[in-house]
């Protein structure tokens, strides 16, 4: 029997630390073990460089990756009550898990630990956009910072990432994420496979970073224009544009962009024409 398997089960961890899934925290733990395993695996091969786990809670999915052959794993959790579970967890782990006590919206997770660098996360429902953003802009100001992004979402929110323009899920989080990665929606999680289960359905997400984004701009920019066009959807962009531009209108013939069009109706490299035009000004 290998040093993990003879950790207790982890409903055991649970009840002996109380760490009873705090709500606040946006916390939702994945028990089954049949589960963490397939979400290991999607991250492929982990023998090089380094995974970075955030909330792994009690450490089921930590359990997984470390199980699946992961070399280094850094697991940050912001809940103190679960770091005594990860704790048993590293004690067992031949050196290959690091705990690191804090809030990943405060920590470069581009900067730890050796490259390729992966993260792989049940994220916290309550901070998993934000979270997902602060990669992202990590990814346009430094290419190669993270190889790949194996990520537990809403499903509503994961189809937001993955959507294609005309859809009504296309908007501002798609136009980011598919910029600078190929996004891919893996599979879905029922609520039962969570303790507390959530009233919704989980999916996890595959983003894989380009090697160039789809089209040069600066990220910056980029953000203030797709929030400007998508902030009032439903207005043609003559409108919507009005907050990012003095004079929306010449900017979209000039760009050989329909006045009357909505945002939903742009193309991501669209988006990109009209960021530089707005860096320009």
């Amino acid at each position: 029997m290998s040093c993990l398997e003879s950790l207790p089960p982890l409903r055991e961890v649970i009840a002996r630390h109380e760490l009873a899934a705090r709500k606040s925290l946006g916390q939702n733990f994945l028990l089954d073990l049949n589960l963490t395993g397939r979400i290991a695996r999607s991250a492929g091969p982990l023998g090089e460089g380094t995974i970075i786990e955030i909330g792994p809670g009690p450490g089921g999915l930590t359990r997984a990756l470390l199980g699946a052959g992961a070399a280094h794993v850094i697991a940050v959790e912001k809940d103190h009550r679960c770091l005594k579970a990860l704790e048993e967890i590293q004690a067992v782990s031949d050196g290959r898990l690091e705990v690191l006590a804090g809030d990943a919206l405060e920590i470069p997770t581009s900067e730890l630990g050796r490259p390729p660098r992966r993260i792989v996360a049940n994220l916290p429902y309550n901070v998993a956009t934000p979270l997902l953003i602060s990669w992202l802009r990590a990814i346009a100001r430094e290419s190669g910072s993270l190889d790949r992004l194996i990520l537990m979402f809403q499903k509503e929110v994961a189809q937001r990432i993955t959507a294609s323009p005309h859809s009504k899920p296309y908007g501002r989080l798609a136009v980011l994420a598919q910029w600078l990665c190929e996004a891919e929606s893996l599979f879905d999680i029922a609520p039962t496979a969570f303790t507390p289960p959530p009233k919704v359905t989980s999916s996890l997400v595959r983003l894989i970073p380009r090697s160039h984004p789809l089209s040069p701009c600066p990220v910056e920019a980029l953000e203030k224009v797709t929030a400007a066009a998508f902030g009032q959807r439903r207005k043609m962009l003559r409108q919507s544009l009005k907050s990012v531009f003095a004079k929306p209108t010449d900017i979209l013939q000039e760009l050989d962009l329909a006045e009357t069009a909505r945002a939903e109706e742009l193309a991501i490299e669209d988006f990109c024409a009209l960021a530089r035009r707005f860096a320009e000004n």
